[in-house]
């Protein structure tokens, strides 16, 4: 008989072992990819760790520490984060029994009124006692694997929330990259617009001399103060971009944005490596790609978890515990009592909510399916388009440079053929308008590469996390 009870007590047990929480199979989530980037000349190194430090600015690279230290939307994240983790172990109690302990005592006193005792001098009373300590256990055995697909969805969440904060930190160090790149040009075109100002005050000063020599006539003045007045409109629209450039970079250093950042004199080389790796290997390394994976993850948990609401949910008590009406007794084994008991709860009719409960998760699950797909198709085109930018930027800025040079050599040419009196003064004005806008759209370039690089290795995942790549 005692072998046939303690059979019964263990068969939930082996049943609770022999489930497993069964997930959907999801073959192929993601779009069929190459086996190497579609653009020519990729190379497959892997990401750099940290990939601001090869534009040699020493300074840049304390100003991402500086970000990933002190940003308050990154602080906001490392939150999340730790939130997601707490629930995850409040989840995880779940598994384990239940153990409540309570103390109680009273003390009584009743009055019988109408029952006076002969001799007693008034009302019969009665005085008593009562102590009680009692060990309360319950635990719900998980025999459809609903209490295990909660933890694992609070895992995935907590996976989730990591890989978030893992993006968080990688999109901060670009847009510290990017902030001060912008730093940077708004200073060089300013003061390339203040050096054309200079050169621009002397040809002012030139066509009012020859002006007043009768040599040249009015028209010449009017054109070089015009072009003097548009270029000093100029250097006032980049010292404004500059003051806001230092604010934007302050604020996601977590600095009061007092515009006393410097920036450097002019803008870093381009390195020639670009580190890329294999497409395979942004499903594993960029974090928003992992995030996105663990929260479908974490929707086919729920769903199992809603599915097994449906089924008997079976519990197993016990309480125990001494009663004594002196305290001092109350550890006396032989006023010891105990129960044990078990419980089977099926739902019978809750107005379609558990169904209803199901084929939501099933509705999320399916929305997860299509945003993990949109992610990494995303990831993908985002790795494509930089690295065609890529070339694209360098051939700009080539012929850009070889423009600047030939409207240079024009605009000594003009100069030379107008004091020999061959060109007219506006031939001079419209090479050294060329001359300006040729150079400003050479270091615009420059910076659209520095920061196509910050976006490329933003697209890769590459990089960010101490001791290992994302």
């Amino acid at each position: 008989m005692g072998r046939a009870c303690a059979l019964w007590v263990c068969l939930p047990v082996i049943i609770l072992v022999g489930c497993a929480v069964k997930l959907p199979k999801r073959d192929q989530l993601e779009p069929r990819h190459p086996a190497r980037w579609r653009v020519i000349g990729a190379s497959t190194n892997a990401p750099l760790m940290e990939w601001w430090r090869q534009f040699g600015d020493e300074a840049l690279n304390g100003m991402v520490n500086e970000a990933l230290a002190r940003n308050f939307d990154l602080k906001a994240a490392a939150a999340r984060l730790e939130q997601a983790r707490l629930r995850g172990r409040i989840a995880g109690a779940d598994r384990w029994p239940q153990v409540n302990a309570s103390l109680e005592g009273n003390k009584q006193r009743s009055n019988f009124i109408g029952l006076p005792l002969p001799g007693s001098g008034g009302v019969l009373r009665s005085r008593s006692e009562s102590y009680q300590f009692s060990l309360a256990t319950s635990w719900e055995l998980d025999l459809w694997g609903r209490i295990r697909a909660g933890r694992l969805a609070a895992a995935a969440d907590t996976e989730a929330a990591a890989a978030d904060w893992a993006s968080a930190r990688q999109s901060l160090a670009a847009h510290t990259v990017k902030a001060w790149l912008a730093l940077t040009e708004a200073r060089v075109q300013e003061d390339f617009a203040r050096t054309n100002a200079i050169i621009l005050q002397t040809t002012v000063r030139q066509a009012r001399v020859r002006y007043e020599l009768g040599i040249r006539p009015a028209l010449d003045l009017r054109l070089a103060e015009a072009n003097l007045a548009t270029t000093e409109a100029v250097v006032e629209q980049w010292r404004a971009a500059r003051e806001q450039a230092r604010r934007q970079l302050e604020l996601l250093l977590g600095r009061y944005p007092a515009g006393r950042v410097m920036a450097r004199k002019d803008l870093p080389a381009m390195s020639a490596e670009i580190p890329v790796g294999l497409p395979s290997g942004l499903l594993t390394r960029r974090p928003d790609v992992v995030a996105a994976r663990a929260r479908l993850l974490a929707a086919d948990a729920r769903k199992v978890a809603a599915q097994a609401e449906l089924y008997p949910k079976i519990s197993l008590t016990a309480t125990g515990g001494t009663s004594s009406n002196e305290l001092e007794d109350l550890l006396n084994n032989n006023n010891l009592v105990w129960t044990l008991g078990a419980n089977l709860a099926q739902p019978v009719f809750a107005g379609g909510r558990l169904r209803g409960n199901v084929k939501l998760a099933h509705a999320r699950a399916v929305e997860a399916v299509g945003q993990y797909r949109g992610v990494v198709l995303n990831a993908f085109a985002e790795v494509e388009t930089a690295l065609a930018a890529e070339g694209v930027l360098e051939e700009r800025e080539g012929r850009l440079a070889v423009a600047a040079e030939s409207a240079r050599q024009a605009l000594r040419l003009a100069e030379d053929r107008y004091g020999r009196g061959v060109e007219p003064f506006v031939t001079v004005l419209d090479a050294q308008r060329r001359v300006t806008e040729t150079e400003s759209q050479r270091v615009a370039v420059r910076r659209q590469r520095l920061e196509n690089r910050a976006n490329l290795h933003l697209a890769l995942g590459g990089g960010f996390v101490e001791g290992r790549q994302q």
